[in-house]
């Protein structure tokens, strides 16, 4: 089955957020959700946008590099909803210091604002590899 409209500009949010991201581009991130997003990680409280905005702000010189691969399984669209599910794999390497490697699952719910898709939750499973 051909991919929708909607279906194809998900899929090209997550490619921006991928490359924003292994580029460092924050600020290119922080434009691709919703000001009520909140992100869910195993062993971690919730954390909301301006949380991830305070943390990728501090410490410039300490940010890591970032670098992943996101195979989308399916993106469901219902509206001005959709989610996605997909297998993420994301090596994190420090300033100093040797890469970690994670990988596993993440769900993730997008809202339609304005003609815009945008992120507005994920859950991320990822375990260290």
């Amino acid at each position: 089955m051909a991919e929708s409209e909607d279906q194809r500009a998900i899929r090209a949010l997550v490619a921006e957020w991928m490359a924003a991201t292994k580029r460092g581009d924050h600020r290119a991130v922080l434009n691709l959700m919703t000001d009520d997003a909140v992100f869910l990680v195993a062993g971690q409280p919730p954390m909301s946008k301006a949380a991830f905005e305070a943390a990728a702000e501090s410490a410039p010189d300490q940010r890591p590099t970032i670098d992943g691969v996101s195979d989308i399984k399916e993106i469901h669209v219902e509206g001005d909803l959709a989610y996605t599910w997909s297998h993420l794999t994301v090596t994190v390497t420090p300033p100093q210091g040797e890469s970690i490697k994670r990988a596993g699952h993440t769900l993730t719910v997008f809202r339609k604002i304005g003609g815009r898709w945008l992120l507005a939750r994920d859950a991320n499973l990822l375990a260290k590899v």
